[in-house]
């Protein structure tokens, strides 16, 4: 999976347009199975529905881009009939961030994607190390048991490190060095929202499709909270400022 996730990123283009797509609809795929699991063809249906929406908003103007992923939202709209405004919320982050990761690469560049994964990474893994070897007080613990502000400083921390490799001769080091760290927050949030989910409709992973491991959105989760706070980085702060 990551030889593959590797190359797409690497080659760009319409190679990576379509396995974005192929993801996001997967992810949908399985949320929709989480909230109506007895409702099998539907949730091929409306993973089919995203990743057709994320493939061909990837190539139009965001003014036409936006009212599909919107509309691709709402086909959904009253056939999942359990948690609604979760289905809502988290189709339109699955849609808004695949489509983001995909303006990321092929607008921003192949160095802004990889210190978009580099930040999601290490926040993952320096949050899990740091939460296993120091434990202490939960971040949250009515939503995710498991993560403790230990490993939750330490993944800022880690992306704060990711911001300072990259903003070296930039010229916006203590900027990027904070919008690093804003990013490895809206990953955990990514992570929270997606344990939040599980723990409501009594799931431990998300699918079987990664044999060990979960599925996608057990995997993508940080990725997408990230994606989206990058977007509103670009949006709301002219994101990026500077050349990697």
């Amino acid at each position: 999976m990551v030889a593959v996730g590797v190359a797409g990123i690497w080659a760009g283009g319409d190679v990576y347009q379509v396995l974005e797509a192929v993801i996001c609809g997967l992810m949908e795929w399985e949320l929709v199975r989480m909230l109506a699991p007895d409702a099998q063809a539907l949730a091929l249906q409306l993973g089919g529905v995203a990743a057709l929406a994320v493939l061909l908003a990837t190539y139009l103007p965001t003014l036409y881009a936006m009212p599909l992923l919107a509309a691709a939202v709402m086909v959904g709209v009253g056939q999942v009939k359990r948690d609604m405004p979760v289905y809502v919320g988290f189709t339109a982050l699955v849609l808004l961030a695949g489509w983001g990761m995909a303006h990321v690469r092929d607008d921003l560049g192949f160095g802004w994607m990889v210190w978009l994964v580099l930040v999601v990474v290490v926040t993952d893994v320096a949050g899990y190390f740091a939460g296993r070897i120091i434990g202490g007080p939960k971040f949250w613990p009515a939503v995710s048991p498991k993560k403790t502000w230990a490993g939750t400083t330490a993944g800022w921390l880690a992306a704060a490190v990711v911001g300072v490799v990259f903003g070296i001769g930039s010229g916006v080091m203590g900027t990027l060095v904070l919008a690093s760290v804003l990013l490895s927050f809206a990953s955990q949030l990514g992570d929270i929202a997606e344990s939040a989910i599980k723990r409501r409709v009594g799931v431990k992973d998300s699918s079987t499709l990664i044999p060990g491991h979960g599925g996608l959105l057990d995997r993508f989760d940080g990725m997408l909270g990230a994606a989206l706070a990058l977007l509103l980085l670009e949006v709301g702060f002219g994101f990026p400022w500077s050349v990697l």
